[in-house]
């Protein structure tokens, strides 16, 4: 018998057999095929597994979770349940966003004034180095996790373990006032350019983990990650235009 599930948490071709590895340990399956890019996987057995089973093998592998497609599309169709999903699936990345956009904002306040440029700077610099420090946590996760949608890490596997160490750096230029104009075109440059990895990802409609947070919390590709690299480049364009 040939059942059919979705396996969610996989970054690369190492998670995906890291699972069909684990799969086939169970006595009862015969056959394992597993698409990384959307996540698939059809499991032959002899005698019908049941999924709790299954799931207890996939997590015994890693961060990874299993359901079968049938009750996945369903819930998924549910009304309200896409909103729902969302604010669940993202709720760490907006809670930190929303820490560090509160603190900024607080700290670029002086007197009655407001300070834009002051403020732009605080927020790139807070951005830059929280989301370095999760990456941190986990270096070897966050390095295959990126090698798996960035253009550069693709080719060349030390950028995703040499990637955190430039967010830090740009973190501590932004915080110190170091060099605006450098750390302003090195945003630009590295930003911009993790971008068309992520645009390439979105248009092939490819199920990957997002590694804006490493490995630390299981954030789906999603335009949320376009918008964060958007949202740099932007506000390193309008500092240099206010250095100008």
């Amino acid at each position: 018998m040939t059942h059919h599930y979705l396996i969610e948490g996989m970054t690369c071709e190492s998670c995906a057999a890291k699972v069909k590895s684990a799969l086939l340990m169970l006595p009862d399956v015969l056959k394992v095929d597993i698409s990384r890019n959307t996540g698939e996987a059809t499991i032959e057995m002899q005698n019908h597994i049941q999924l709790s089973e299954l799931s207890a093998a996939v997590t015994s592998a890693g961060r990874y979770s299993i359901s079968e497609v049938g009750n996945h599309r369903h819930e998924m169709s549910v009304t309200g349940e896409g909103e729902k999903s969302f604010l669940k699936t993202y709720k760490p990345l907006l809670m930190i966003a929303g820490y560090i956009l509160f603190v900024t904002l607080l700290s670029s306040f002086t007197g009655h004034h407001f300070d834009w440029m002051h403020w732009m700077n605080n927020f790139m610099a807070g951005f830059f180095l929280v989301f370095s420090f999760f990456k941190f946590l986990d270096l070897k996760g966050f390095a295959e996790s990126y090698s798996s949608y960035d253009l550069l890490a693709m080719r060349w596997k030390a950028y995703g373990y040499i990637y955190p160490f430039i967010e830090l750096s740009l973190g501590v230029a932004f915080l110190t006032g170091w060099n605006p104009l450098t750390a302003n075109y090195a945003t630009i440059i590295v930003m911009g350019f993790s971008s068309v990895g992520v645009i390439k990802s979105l248009m092939a409609k490819q199920t990957i983990q997002c590694a804006c947070l490493g490995t630390v919390f299981n954030l789906p590709m999603s335009t949320i990650t376009l918008v964060e690299d958007g949202i740099m480049v932007l506000m390193s364009i309008l500092n240099l235009f206010l250095l100008s």
